[in-house]
């Protein structure tokens, strides 16, 4: 007859891939049942998008079946980690948040926020999309809902949502057709009040579309909440690359972890033939992630379904969710928050310095 403890020895020799450390010492099996040779357990993720969980689920069952276990029935659950710098700043439930940049515009970037965003709320988590680019938001367009939000009995503004994301954008606030013509303090008052004065309830991660370049809004963002790590967005010509180490400098100026660059519009595939033209190039963000000795997130193909679903305000990740591209989109997304995880796991645990920039996550994978 298997006992709990039995169970528990095994797995404490199954480490979470991402984490070097046991399953059992992390707190991650829950509702150990024992019913004559099945097993049934709970799993508890860092992370609903984990990229790694087959991985697990094959090692766990392995452990329990050497010890005669004829079958084992696993469940899931997640537990995000929270950037405990967050709520020491600001009173807002958010355990992560997530800057999405460019060093120029016209590379993408929105389209890569709106779909990480989707692809992560998706795979089972809670997240908010704050449109930070007060001059230009494109995040109502692309997600399809143009409404002015609601206050609750706080006064407080009551985010819109739309594919499973709460939003939002100066975009829900003022007319399509007027322009907002601000200086910088108008600028940081606006940035300040979608982090403080927005109901965003309890999110697991709070992605930040930024403006193009490196100005007001991203400084006085890093300076208003503790931002958990940036992704850059780039294309693959020489001209955007060459801003691409602007972003990057930007954030490692600000100590934000850089969690990755992303190529998008990297190929074009023709659909009647198959036949692949790298239009902008190909490969220079790779390279240049390389250099600087940051992380490689992924391709995103250049697609007309990608851009017809940001135009029709439905993303390419809920309007054709199996799609390769969108399949793309959710890797990106799990790799990103794989490595929130890890970041937030070794702050938590002292591993690394109060205040200080928190290292680089190499995936090897």
């Amino acid at each position: 007859m298997l006992t709990e403890q039995q169970i528990l020895n095994a797995l404490s020799q199954v480490d979470e891939p991402e984490l070097h450390r046991d399953l059992v010492s992390l707190k991650m099996i829950r509702d150990i049942k024992i019913q004559n040779d099945t097993v049934n357990l709970t799993i508890v993720l860092t992370t609903p998008a984990c990229p790694l969980r087959s991985q697990i689920e094959t090692e766990a069952k392995a452990a329990i079946a050497a010890l005669g276990a004829k079958q084992v029935n696993i469940k899931w659950d997640a537990n995000v980690p929270s950037d405990q710098r967050i709520s020491g700043r600001l009173n807002i439930p958010v355990k992560s948040t997530l800057a999405v940049a460019s060093g120029k515009g016209g590379v993408g970037k929105t389209t890569v926020s709106v779909n990480l965003a989707v692809a992560l709320a998706q795979m089972g988590a809670q997240v908010g999309l704050m449109d930070a680019d007060i001059y230009g938001p494109n995040i109502p367009i692309m997600m399809g809902i143009n409404e002015p939000p609601r206050a609750n009995k706080d006064q407080r503004i009551i985010p819109l949502e739309a594919h499973g994301v709460k939003l939002m954008s100066m975009g829900f606030l003022v007319p399509p057709e007027q322009a907002v013509i601000w200086r910088g303090p108008m600028l940081h008052s606006a940035i300040r009040q979608f982090l403080s004065d927005v109901d965003w309830g309890n999110l697991d991660y709070l992605v930040i579309d930024l403006p193009p370049g490196t100005g007001d809004a991203q400084l006085t963002l890093a300076q208003s909440v503790p931002l958990t790590g940036g992704v850059v967005v780039a294309t693959p010509q020489d001209v955007a690359l060459a801003d691409v180490v602007k972003g990057i400098a930007m954030f490692q100026k600000l100590e934000v972890p850089v969690l990755g660059v992303v190529e998008n519009m990297s190929y074009f595939l023709c659909p009647h033939c198959g036949e692949r033209t790298d239009i902008f190039a190909h490969g220079g963000a790779q390279k240049m992630a390389e250099k600087y000795g940051v992380p490689f997130l992924g391709e995103i193909p250049l697609d007309v379904a990608i851009r017809i679903g940001g135009d029709n305000g439905t993303p390419i990740t809920a309007a054709q969710p199996n799609s390769a591209y969108a399949q793309a989109f959710k890797q990106i997304a799990q790799q990103v928050a794989a490595q929130v995880s890890v970041m937030n796991v070794q702050a938590a645990q002292g591993e690394l310095i109060a205040g200080a920039s928190i290292p680089i996550i190499q995936r090897s994978r």
